[in-house]
């Protein structure tokens, strides 16, 4: 049963017993983000990126979080399983896709089948290109792989390690063709990124061939982003980040 099929029953039992729309958004606040999340969200934003959000959550769970800490405002797009409040005072959640179709563009199992993050990326991608912007993808979870798949090698993906996506990544690297850039803690997600932003700003500051640019790319990986550039440029899309 996929996931937010399960939570809409679970939901359902919920409020049954008695517990309210506000019970479950004050245990929302409570649930704490990963370290150093908050300020790289926020930080980045500065930067001129436009943050978006492709998540197998729900609208009501990933917009009560946000609210409470005060990021809703640096995303432009959260791309979810829909949800409403009933008449009744319940909350419902829904598939992001028709569950009669095929789902996976990839033609994975790893693709629940309410939601293709692949589909809503192709759908960012075609978009990014049209402006000659740049993609980051962050993600953990095995349904952030079909995304990463779609991304060419102008592009950047950040894995985390030791999560489904990494596992699924490392059975057959050479099938990523996006620069891959893997981060373990919120601390060296946001040096990672942040670094990864800033080099980015710098190549189409200075109108440089960002695709030959797979030399000084390397080292600057390779070194954990020991290189670092200036001048932030609102010249490319980062569309998810984790919750």
């Amino acid at each position: 049963m996929p996931w937010n099929l399960a939570m809409d029953i679970v939901l359902g039992k919920m409020h049954s017993q008695g517990i309210t729309i506000e019970d479950i958004a004050d245990c929302l606040r409570k649930a704490p983000l990963i370290p150093h999340i908050a300020s790289t969200i926020k930080t980045a934003h500065s930067l001129g990126c436009e943050l978006r959000i492709v998540s197998d959550a729900n609208t009501f769970f990933i917009e009560t979080i946000l609210k409470h800490h005060g990021l809703l405002d640096c995303f432009s797009e959260i791309n979810t399983n829909p949800s409403i409040i009933d008449n009744q005072g319940r909350l419902r959640i829904f598939p992001c896709h028709d569950l009669t179709s095929p789902n996976c563009i990839s033609n994975l199992d790893s693709c629940p089948p309410n939601m293709c993050k692949g589909r809503i990326i192709e759908r960012i991608k075609a978009n990014a290109e049209e402006g000659k912007k740049k993609i980051i993808y962050l993600g953990d979870g095995k349904g952030d792989y079909c995304p990463m798949l779609r991304l060419k090698k102008e592009y950047f993906v950040m894995p985390r390690k030791d999560y489904p996506v990494w596992d699924l990544i490392s059975c057959n690297p050479s099938k990523i063709k996006a620069k891959i850039c893997e981060w373990s803690v919120g601390e060296e997600l946001e040096r990672t990124l942040l670094n990864l932003v800033r080099l980015i700003n710098f190549f189409e500051d200075h109108k440089a061939d960002f695709n030959n640019a797979d030399v000084v790319l390397s080292t600057a990986l390779d070194c954990k982003f020991q290189l670092v550039a200036l001048s932030p440029h609102e010249a490319f899309v980062l569309p998810p980040v984790p919750l």
